[in-house]
């Protein structure tokens, strides 16, 4: 296969020039149009199936997250890729807003959309209004009448997974047309809650972190197994660790070594990097046309390995430790959305939502007790991160 780079040029050029249905084969749906090179060069990455939802995805979609300028989402969807995932959270709903002005004039069968949504747990009594009405505000953003894969988003512990109330309210969501499968993502404690939405029996899709840094990858890999088995698909998030090499943020990681190599696991159908830019887009793009690792990205991966970066375990250790019981592994993933990702509005979001106080810490007097298992200094990153929560929106990133 030929591998031809896809220059900024092109992108701009498509951006504008595009039809809607300029670079699908024609009589081809979503779950069979294959990739297109924006050059002319017709180029199908590899597909592989979602679970038992049947839906085929190339093994690279988009991440929407951090993306504000819909022209990134345009040549992501011209360069052959068709599932985009938000959620209601994200930008304060303009990153919705975004997706759904972008694609209300594409054909419907063309792309795939997720989006998520939080909820409180242990469940309030107005939990199904409440729930109900965030899915329709979604919808409304979207200007769509259902989603593809709607996500119970950032879930921690099995119970939220198979709480009756909240497997009702998903299938009465299906069962009215507003979602086409059910889903939830985690950051934590995953061969666990995939142990649980097995049990549960109604989730089809979970969307993961997963990268070469995880401290329980047999643990993960060996459950992501059982999943497939039941007929979950699995979708990848947080592949590249934070996004650079080092704990300070400095140094950019190799997307492409990192891709690679969570698509190494057949059982990840795809991966939904974050590019917010032409540049990253055609990184990922490399490496979806050239998945498999060379022996210099073997390497590059091998000595990072048992470096200091910036991706929590998430494994909750910490807040055992803490005498203040702070939600410390939301606050190590806020800290790596502001120095990783350079996205400090979803760090602050991250913050309000773990509620943490402005004078949280101070009770230690600056000796904190907490020993991270991935040797983070946890006092100095909470001290780093806490003063985003004052910062007005309007100078976020």
């Amino acid at each position: 296969m030929e591998n031809k780079n896809v220059n900024r040029r092109d992108f701009l050029r498509f951006s504008v020039t595009a039809g809607a249905g300029a670079l699908i084969i024609p009589g081809a749906t979503a779950s069979t149009r294959k990739a297109a090179d924006p050059v002319g060069k017709t180029n199908a990455f590899p597909v592989r199936t979602l679970g038992k939802t049947g839906i085929q995805l190339p093994i690279l979609s988009m991440g929407v997250m951090r993306a504000d300028n819909p022209n990134i989402v345009r040549a992501a969807y011209n360069s052959g890729l068709i599932y985009f995932d938000t959620a209601h959270g994200y930008q304060n709903g303009r990153n919705e807003e975004m997706v759904g002005a972008f694609f209300k004039d594409k054909p419907r069968d063309s792309f795939i959309i997720a989006t998520k949504g939080k909820f409180d747990y242990p469940l309030k009594d107005t939990f199904e209004q409440t729930y109900t009405g965030l899915l329709d505000l979604s919808l409304k953003r979207l200007q769509m009448d259902y989603v593809d894969i709607f996500f119970t988003h950032a879930l921690g512990n099995a119970k939220e997974i198979t709480d009756e109330r909240v497997v009702e309210l998903l299938k009465k969501f299906k069962a009215d047309g507003k979602i086409r499968h059910i889903g939830f993502s985690t950051h934590a404690h995953k061969p666990e809650l995939i142990d649980a939405a097995v049990e549960a029996g109604i989730y089809e899709v979970i969307l993961v972190s997963y990268n070469f840094k995880l401290g329980n990858l047999k643990e993960t890999d060996e459950a992501i197994a059982r999943g497939v088995k039941a007929g979950i698909g699995f979708v990848a998030m947080k592949t590249m660790t934070g996004g650079t090499e080092d704990a300070g943020g400095k140094k950019k990681i190799d997307a492409k070594a990192c891709l690679k190599w969570a698509w190494k696991n057949e059982h990840i159908t795809t991966a939904i990097p974050g590019f917010t830019n032409y540049d990253e887009l055609e990184e990922c793009l490399a490496a979806a046309k050239n998945p498999e690792l060379t022996t210099g990205e073997k390497e590059y991966l091998a000595a990072l390995c048992h470096q200091d970066m910036l991706y929590c375990q998430q494994c909750g250790q910490c807040r055992e430790q803490c005498v203040e019981q702070l939600p410390i592994p939301d606050i190590m993933r806020a800290y790596m959305y502001a120095y990783g990702y350079k996205y400090s509005q979803l760090s602050k979001e991250t913050l309000l939502e773990a509620n943490l106080s402005p004078d949280a810490c101070k009770g230690c007097g600056g000796s904190c007790k907490v020993k991270c298992t991935s040797g983070f200094d946890v006092a100095t990153k909470i001290a780093a991160i806490k003063p985003v929560m004052a910062i007005p929106n309007e100078f976020l990133t």
